[in-house]
């Protein structure tokens, strides 16, 4: 019943913002009025509802702006940045530590910056979690060895982080564990299912996926993720740091005796130089004007401030979105 729940609420979701968009080649107008996509993530994760968020704040007010705005539901960060760069999407919701790599030339772009990437505002933290099954024994990293775990579908930022982790902790993601590409909508109903032990999702909470893996009938609690590995790698990289999974709060059907430590990124929202001024500032305007409103469209935006949402970005500040920082005083 819970699980026919949690489809209805996500169909709820996607017709309450009535913008799931197609995938084109470039912005597209009509009569003057231009059309944009964010791209997202899955339906299941933060990333969705989100660009819903920014899309219901903006076309509020489409006429005055002459904009129109969608969402697309895609495999996440990676993938996100490729479409921007192409031109397939706009704008989209992409990891820091992905922003990083992608402007920088590291990771899935060792050797091809990618220079015209663009930062608009950073959004809400994001977790880099790791739920098991009870009876699979896994209680920390070195517990992971020999099992089947999920480490994130390619193109996705949790993928990579679930690597960064396992191979600071001395494990062999090809070797040491049997490695599972799904999505985190997928992961869950493996989970229950007993085809897998453990999944890794970056995600902000509370979200779908693990409220659906939470409350099935087979017992699960989120993994610790600490000690020397954490300390080496947010020593290491710029866009990790230490974070606590609000488990007590958001998910009752665990069976962790309180919260749980770990480390993560933040979600950020990104553009190209090549999208205009004008339509970047309309909706860091919609957004940062009606801060409160925003924050109350999910509980993973309620730690945001105006003054928050400029960490974490490494790309240059498109100038549509430093426009109206410069404006309300947030930069000089």
């Amino acid at each position: 019943m819970k699980k026919v729940l949690s489809v209805l609420l996500i169909l709820a979701l996607i017709a309450g913002f009535g913008l799931v968009g197609c995938k084109k080649d470039v912005a597209e107008t009509s009569g003057g009025r231009e059309f944009v996509t964010i791209g997202t993530g899955g339906v299941t994760g933060v990333y969705y509802p989100t660009g819903g968020a920014i899309s219901k704040m903006v076309n509020k007010k489409s006429d005055e702006y002459n904009l129109r705005v969608t969402v697309e539901s895609t495999g996440g960060s990676v993938y996100n940045v490729n479409a921007i760069m192409s031109g397939d999407l706009e704008f989209g919701i992409v990891q820091s530590d992905r922003q990083f790599q992608a402007y920088n030339g590291s990771a899935d772009w060792d050797g091809d910056p990618q220079k015209k990437l663009r930062a608009v505002f950073s959004i809400h933290p994001e977790s880099v979690s790791l739920l098991a099954s009870d009876n699979s024994g896994i209680m920390s990293l070195e517990d992971l060895k020999g099992k089947t775990v999920n480490i994130g579908n390619p193109g996705s930022g949790q993928r990579g982080n679930a690597i960064d982790i396992l191979m600071a902790a001395g494990i062999n993601p090809d070797t040491d564990i049997k490695a599972e590409g799904l999505k985190a909508a997928e992961a869950a109903g493996m989970l229950q299912d007993g085809r897998i032990d453990a999944y890794f999702y970056t995600v902000g909470h509370p979200n779908g996926s693990f409220k659906e893996a939470t409350s099935g009938a087979k017992k699960v609690h989120f993994v610790p993720i600490e000690g020397a590995a954490v300390d080496a790698l947010v020593a290491e990289y710029p866009y990790y740091a230490k974070s606590v999974i609000p488990v007590a709060s958001n998910y009752p059907g665990a069976t962790n005796d309180g919260d749980v430590n770990t480390f993560g990124v933040k979600a950020t929202f990104c553009t190209s130089a090549d999208v205009s001024d004008d339509v970047v500032y309309a909706i860091v305007k919609e957004v940062f004007d009606n801060l409160d409103d925003f924050k109350a469209l999910h509980p993973a935006y309620s730690v945001l401030t105006k003054e928050n949402m400029l960490d974490g970005l490494s790309a240059p500040l498109h100038p549509g979105a430093e426009k109206y920082f410069k404006e309300v005083g947030l930069i000089q």
